[in-house]
Order: C-alpha cells, then structure tokens, then sequence
C-alpha cells in the first residue's frame, strides 16, 4: 500500500482525482485545460496514479479516457482498517466513499483489481455455474459464443429474455454481455420494493465487460459497466454491488475461502440504492 499512501500525499495528485470525482473519463487534453497544467507534469501525475491502481485507463478509439478505480481504498479500509487510529480511519472512509461516488457527467462504473491467478483461472471463474454460485449467487445458461442468449438464475428466480446476449467472448481474454432483465419474479426474489422495480423495468438495458490482462503472476482485471440512463437506479445500484462481488472473487481464487459474509455479494445489490 506504500504507493497509494506516496501517489495520495500530492496535492496535484489530489487535485486529478478530484477532477475525474467530478468528470469520470477525461483525457490528458481534457485534464490540462481543466487544472491549468502542463501535459508533462499531468502526465507524470497520471502515472504514479496508474502504478498505484487509483486510475484506470481505457482506450475508446484514439482516445485514451481515465477513470477513478476504488479498488485500493476498498482493500486500505476493508481489510486493514484495524490498523489506524480513528482519525486516519475516518479519512480513509471519506476517500472511499469520494472514490465511489458516481461521477456527474458519466454514468460507467470502471473498476480495476489485480489477482493472483492465471487467466484460464479468471475466465472459469467468470463463467463456471460452480464457480459463480459461490461469490455471486448467480448460474449462467449460455455456451457463450458472441451472440448466444444468457438465462441467469439468481436466488431461485430464472431471469430469461432474447436481448440477454453473450456480446463478446475472447476467451481468456475479454468477455461482455448484456444485463439481466428485471422481472417481477426476479424483484420478489431480491426483495425489491414495487416502486424500484418499476423505475429499473422502465431503464435502458445496460451492459458488462470484463478486460483480463495477465502480468506475470497476477491477472489485471478491468470491469467495466456501461449504458445506463442519465440518474439511473440501476447505476446507483451496480456501484455498491460491484465492489464486494470482486472482492469475493479476489479471495475466492486466491485463498479458495469466500470473505466472512452472510451471504454472497451480488452485483445487483439493493440495500445501497
């Protein structure tokens, strides 16, 4: 963790989050103007962030975007928070809750964690029923061949519809696919009030990526949920759900236990909307 604490004690440094807290996925060019500094020093400052995984960057045609990534104040506050006193504690509770607020003008979720496991071991843990079950409580029926239609099964209900499709599948590599559909059965099922259900039902579906890149022992593996609506509540929702759900799975392939919880994480977490 030395290279969260070294990148977070520069006030430009802290300066570029606060950006990207308020504008998730700007460019270099977008970043100099807004901050009047020069593209060597933003660049720079863009890199110690990088190496630190408190940024994560995604190429969208020529453009390079870069994104906030809570993953190493999720692990300073969930795993070591014992550590330090009450006032450093509360600071890194602040800079958690700042890193996972959702943006003002971009509505993806990016999130970056790095795992120690291969990524033959990462593909089957994103796609093997017998894997899922365990840290998500979610079964896939699918071959997944891009195009393939998905019938997921989360706490009992089957969830099925022709626009849940397998969008890309490289294995090993990357995989997307559309979001589940909510259905009545499936908001009863997760205890989902009338009025949230409905508003979730009225949303465009969104969409999932997963971007896994092997480096050396660890796998990078990069999360990406897009194509909500403008004040979705599906968003609201993905953005607490996403976090415990890899957290699971980071300590699933690591250690073959599941973190102490009562029950598994899932992305379509309610109890924070």
């Amino acid at each position: 963790m030395d290279e969260v604490f070294k990148a977070l004690a520069d006030a430009g440094r802290r300066r570029l989050l606060d950006s990207l807290n308020a504008r998730n996925g700007q460019t270099l060019r977008e970043l100099c103007a807004e901050l009047d500094m020069t593209r060597q020093s933003v660049s720079k400052h863009l890199a110690v962030l990088e190496a630190a995984n408190l940024i994560t960057t995604l190429r969208r045609g020529r453009e390079k975007l870069h994104y906030l990534n809570a993953e190493p104040i999720n692990a300073l506050a969930d795993r070591w928070i014992s550590h330090y006193d009450r006032d450093r504690a509360r600071a890194l509770a602040d800079l958690k809750h700042a890193l996972e607020t959702p943006p003002m003008d971009s509505n993806a979720f990016v999130y970056t964690t790095y795992i120690r496991t291969t990524p033959e071991r990462l593909w089957q843990a994103l796609t093997d029923p017998s894997f899922t079950s365990r840290y998500w409580g979610v079964e896939f029926a699918t071959d997944w061949r891009s195009g393939s239609t998905m019938a997921w099964t989360e706490r009992g209900a089957v969830i099925a519809h022709p626009e849940q499709v397998v969008l890309e599948s490289t294995p090993h590599r990357r995989l997307s696919y559309t979001w589940h559909t909510f259905t009545p059965e499936w908001a009863e099922s997760a205890g989902i009030a009338d009025d949230v259900a409905a508003r979730l039902a009225a949303e465009p579906r969104s969409k999932v990526t997963f971007e896994i890149e092997p480096l050396g022992e660890m796998v990078k593996l990069t999360v990406v949920h897009d194509g909500f609506a403008p004040d979705s509540t599906a968003r609201g929702m993905v953005q607490h759900g996403w976090p415990a759900l890899l957290s699971n799975l980071k300590t699933l392939l690591e250690t073959g236990e599941l973190l102490p919880e009562p029950e598994p994480a899932s992305a379509s977490e309610t109890r924070q909307a």
